[in-house]
């Protein structure tokens, strides 16, 4: 039993990290929060649902194009909208006022167009559990942790070995400075929003084949933004952390208390953590981003 819920809980948290990253990512380049992140999400997982359900392509082509579609849509929204308010001098809480706005129009859109109906993929797994050391493990749960895993390690590796790594980290560190040693600022945040929606595009898509696929169901980037901030806004491993962390705890919380009270305990550690230290585990004090 306590096999089973382990490794259930780091599957969740491995799919609340993939949206947590994301929106670390772009706090460290844009000091702001994108609340529009979670429905980059499930438009990724409709993108998959229509071309695997509708059009009746092959699941992983469907996947495959449902992340490019979360990507490029979190491509064009940085270029339309965040773009253009950073380019008048607005403050930042302008940036967080527009995501709130594309957030309630993207799950209106998403209601009108396909209802408030649950889709499910239409796809079998040849097995559904597999025994190991006594317990019975999900397939969908253990390929989802390898998954993440492959892509989180991926994502560790591009932040922290490559040129485009190195130029996020110039401009998380100070942008003007960057700008003037000849980083191309602009394409850097645009190439991280398409890198943070293809994330939340494969997040969509596996918390769509493990639960289902509705028009709400990127209110679960409130959850990997309790994440980020329990690891730390702006930093990648504390997201990856701080998902794990409270993906473990839901879980043993729904097994061996209740899962009614699973947000009270997710919640409960986010308030306590910042009590204790508000840049959580492994943030920095803003001071120190300069």
């Amino acid at each position: 039993m306590f096999l089973q819920q382990l490794i259930t809980g780091i599957s969740i948290g491995g799919i609340y990290a993939l949206l947590a990253t994301g929106y670390s990512l772009i706090y460290s380049l844009l000091d702001f929060s994108n609340w529009a992140h979670g429905e980059f999400a499930m438009l990724g997982a409709y993108v998959a649902i229509v071309f695997a359900n509708m059009v009746g392509v092959p699941f992983l082509i469907a996947a495959v194009l449902g992340v490019c579609g979360a990507a490029l849509i979190s491509f064009f929204c940085e270029k339309v909208v965040y773009r253009h308010i950073r380019s008048t001098g607005a403050p930042n809480m302008f940036l967080m006022i527009g995501a709130m706005g594309m957030s309630t129009i993207f799950q209106q859109v998403a209601n009108l167009v396909f209802t408030g109906q649950y889709r499910s993929f239409k796809f079998k797994l040849p097995v559904n559990t597999i025994e190991i050391a006594g317990a019975y493990l999900g397939v969908l749960d253990l390929i989802s942790l390898v998954l993440t895993a492959v892509i989180l390690v991926f994502l560790m590796y591009l932040i922290n070995k490559t040129k485009f790594g190195l130029n996020v980290r110039a401009i998380a560190c100070n942008a003007y400075a960057a700008r003037v040693l000849g980083v191309r600022v602009d394409r850097s945040i645009a190439s991280v929003f398409l890198l943070a929606g293809s994330l939340a595009g494969v997040a969509g898509i596996l918390y769509g084949m493990k639960y289902n696929v509705f028009p709400t169901m990127g209110n679960i980037g409130l959850k990997a933004f309790v994440a980020s901030v329990v690891g730390g806004l702006g930093s990648v491993p504390g997201a990856i952390v701080g998902s794990l962390l409270l993906g473990v705890l839901e879980t043993f919380v729904s097994g061996y208390v209740s899962s009614s009270l699973r947000d009270f305990f997710s919640f409960a550690l986010l308030i306590v953590l910042l009590l204790v230290k508000p840049s959580g585990l492994f943030g920095v004090d803003v001071q120190d981003k300069a």
